[in-house]
């Protein structure tokens, strides 16, 4: 962790709990191509000193330590009225461990959604997404079932991808042992996740376990090219240009394979069939063309599509101490409410 993120992040709660007008100040005007932005979610972009690439050098599982320590403090306490279990999934190279979440007010034999966790394929873990799952399950109303997937670089492509599938199959036999409806389960995740989370969705159109409805947050859906977005929100906005080139070479370092549409679900020649789906794009991310570009061709498949474009930065799902990232997070909790109802 840089010496700037220790001086940071211990003030970030008190930050964030200032008024509206206050970040604007401390923000500044945004740059005209993200005018509209929200002044706490600029601020976050101004602050975060962990914009940088990855030391080659340095040992990914420091690095997943340093991104565990980062995400900490960027969000709320989890709300008490939410059960959490471990659980533990079969894959296709061995277990997979899980986190089920339960809120109080899930009826029995409600909905289940099988969630894949952000960080670049690399970083992330149901871990440092607790939080964000935690209060996703109470203002839904929703079963959450949280998977860990096996990581890169140890583990690229296809690794992640068929471990997603094969904690989602198992998931939706399993779910009564979940205290949920088998024929009401849903996929969904944010950034990797969600790339995951569509892989899932292709992996199993047609097939009598599809799920019923996918969850896509600010995903990651094509690695053959660069996209507008990439460029334009490539530097000062948290989640940089050159973070995602280096994470795509950890999962998929074989560039000849990026062009697969279970690496590149954008890509996909036919959507049509797929669940409906809601995506959430943010306004200063460079994964936002991607997201939309998906949205646009679900719903010329004719697939039931929802697409909001969240005046935010790249991964305000996990940072809730900004009222602005609670507010989406809470709409994209009723999205899902709404596509399970």
């Amino acid at each position: 962790m840089s010496l700037r993120d220790r001086l940071l992040l211990p003030f970030a709660r008190p930050l964030f709990v200032l008024p509206r007008p206050v970040h604007a100040v401390l923000a500044g005007a945004p740059p005209p191509h993200a005018a509209g932005l929200e002044p706490d979610a600029l601020l976050l972009a101004r602050l975060a000193g962990w914009s940088g690439v990855p030391a080659a050098s340095t040992p990914v599982e420091k690095l997943r330590a340093e991104f565990a320590r980062r995400v900490a403090p960027l969000a709320i306490d989890p709300p008490p009225t939410v059960r959490a279990t471990d659980v533990t999934l079969a894959g296709p190279a061995g277990p997979l461990t899980a986190r089920l979440y339960v809120p109080d007010e899930a009826p029995p034999g409600g909905p289940l959604l099988v969630y894949y966790h952000g960080g670049g394929w690399v970083e992330g873990s149901a871990a440092t997404h607790e939080p964000s799952c935690r209060l996703l399950a109470h203002l839904a109303g929703v079963r959450v079932l949280s998977v860990d997937y096996r990581p890169a670089p140890e583990h690229p492509f296809p690794a992640a991808a068929d471990d997603a599938t094969a904690a989602y199959r198992d998931a939706r036999a399993r779910a009564r042992d979940f205290g949920a409806d088998p024929a009401r389960v849903a996929v969904g995740g944010d950034s990797a996740g969600g790339n995951l989370a569509a892989v899932v969705a292709l992996d199993l159109r047609g097939d009598p376990s599809a799920p019923v409805f996918q969850l896509l947050i600010y995903p990651a859906l094509d690695m053959s090219r660069k996209h507008p977005s990439r460029l334009r929100f490539g530097d000062g906005f948290v989640l940089t240009e050159e973070n995602m080139t280096w994470y795509e070479d950890q999962y998929v370092p074989d560039h000849a394979r990026r062009a697969d549409p279970r690496v590149s679900p954008l890509l996909a020649p036919d959507l049509a069939g797929l669940p409906p789906a809601y995506v959430a794009t943010a306004l200063a991310d460079p994964l936002r063309d991607e997201g939309e570009a998906y949205a646009d061709r679900l719903r010329a498949a004719g697939v039931t599509v929802a697409l909001h474009r969240h005046p935010q930065v790249h991964g305000f799902f996990n940072v809730t101490i900004m009222r602005s990232g609670l507010r989406g997070l809470t709409l994209i909790a009723g999205a899902l409410r709404q596509g399970l109802a």
